[in-house]
């Protein structure tokens, strides 16, 4: 097939006329009356192209270009405006509104056809479409092979290393059991060995837990956030509340571990820097999305001091998020604290299946 082109007017006969002229050119032509029906025939279908017509009722052709250019699936599908408006601050207006050409009408077929024909030939969009699909593959690849190497790290610190250290911890007793009773200097210097040998073996325990929590692989997401909650706020006394729709969906692995670094990050940058009292971790399913919330009762904080250096981490909590095609939501003033939502398309789940 050579390409999808959707044809958008509300009047019947300019519709019949625009394909009866691409007739015959192997198109796949959609039709659309109004503007809201357009909208949604390019979210579901993903034309190569859409022929949307200037003068039509309740939402005009300029509004039509304005609200696809603001949906991100949507905003590179090329657009071109038919009007019979030939006016220099038409033409502005469309350029404004993101069209990328213009066909004054009547319609000439030959150059019609022409349009099209190079605009699906170099298929800019699917290109694009493509090149962004590839690149989520790529990212999901890159967290994946990461997660692996933390799941081998986190193995190995925690069964060798851990080991070791227990086996440490009897030989000193061993040692102690074997002393003569007078020798209490010696016995000291035993027990802080033993007592540093259990603080090292802990710190390595929670180490083995941060590269990689072994409740995502066991109990699932909800579990292993709302554990990290409860534990975290036990650590440092900051009060964490966690609240979670009672069904959600089994997500892919490189999702999860995402979501779960973001509430570590997260919850981190409120201890460093908010000054809170109480956080508030939620994590639901909205109609498209898979979110996380964390919202403080702190300080707040102003967008320039999310820089790389501001230490507050927001850039790398986005990057993150873009790696698997989600998207990072803030809301932050200085008497209210701030809330911080990580969406993750559920479409974007189902594509890619589970880990």
């Amino acid at each position: 097939m050579a390409g999808s082109v959707l044809i958008v007017d509300d009047d019947q006969t300019s519709l019949a006329a625009l394909e009866s002229i691409l007739d015959g050119q192997g198109y796949n032509i959609i039709r659309a009356s109004n503007g809201s029906d357009a909208l949604q025939k390019a979210d579901a279908l993903i034309p190569d192209l859409i022929l949307v017509d200037v003068m039509m009722p309740v939402m005009d052709g300029f509004e039509v270009c304005k609200r696809i250019r603001a949906t991100p699936k949507l905003a590179e599908m090329p657009i071109i405006i038919l009007t019979a408006l030939d006016d220099r601050a038409s033409r502005l207006l469309g350029i404004e509104s993101g069209a990328d050409d213009f066909l004054t009408k009547p319609v000439d077929r030959q150059e019609l056809r022409l349009r099209v024909h190079t605009i699906i030939r170099l298929n800019r969009y699917r290109t694009l479409l493509t090149q962004r699909e590839n690149l989520h593959r790529l990212a999901e690849s890159v967290i994946t092979a990461q997660e692996e190497e933390r799941k081998r790290l986190s193995r190995e610190l925690h069964d060798d290393l851990g080991q070791a250290l227990i086996a440490h911890i009897l030989n000193l007793h061993n040692l102690q059991k074997d002393l003569p009773l007078e020798v209490d200097l010696l016995n000291k210097r035993i027990d802080a060995l033993t007592t540093d040998t259990n603080q090292t073996l802990n710190k390595m325990r929670f180490l083995a837990q941060n590269i990689r929590p072994t409740l995502l692989d066991t109990l699932g997401l909800r579990t292993a956030l709302e554990t990290y909650s409860y534990e975290f706020g036990l650590r440092t006394g900051l009060r964490v509340l966690f609240e979670a729709d009672p069904e959600i969906p089994e997500i892919p692995d490189a999702h999860a571990i995402t979501l779960y670094r973001i509430l570590q990050e997260t919850l981190t940058n409120v201890l460093k820097h908010s000054k809170a009292n109480q956080v508030w971790v939620e994590l639901n399913i909205d109609e498209h999305s898979i979110v996380l919330t964390v919202q403080d009762n702190g300080i707040g904080f102003t967008l320039t001091q999310t820089s790389p250096n501001s230490g507050i981490g927001i850039t790398s909590i986005r990057e993150r998020l873009t790696l698997v095609g989600g998207k990072l939501v803030i809301s932050t003033s200085a008497s209210k604290g701030t809330v911080i939502s990580a969406h993750i398309p559920l479409a974007q789940t189902q594509d890619t299946g589970t880990a």
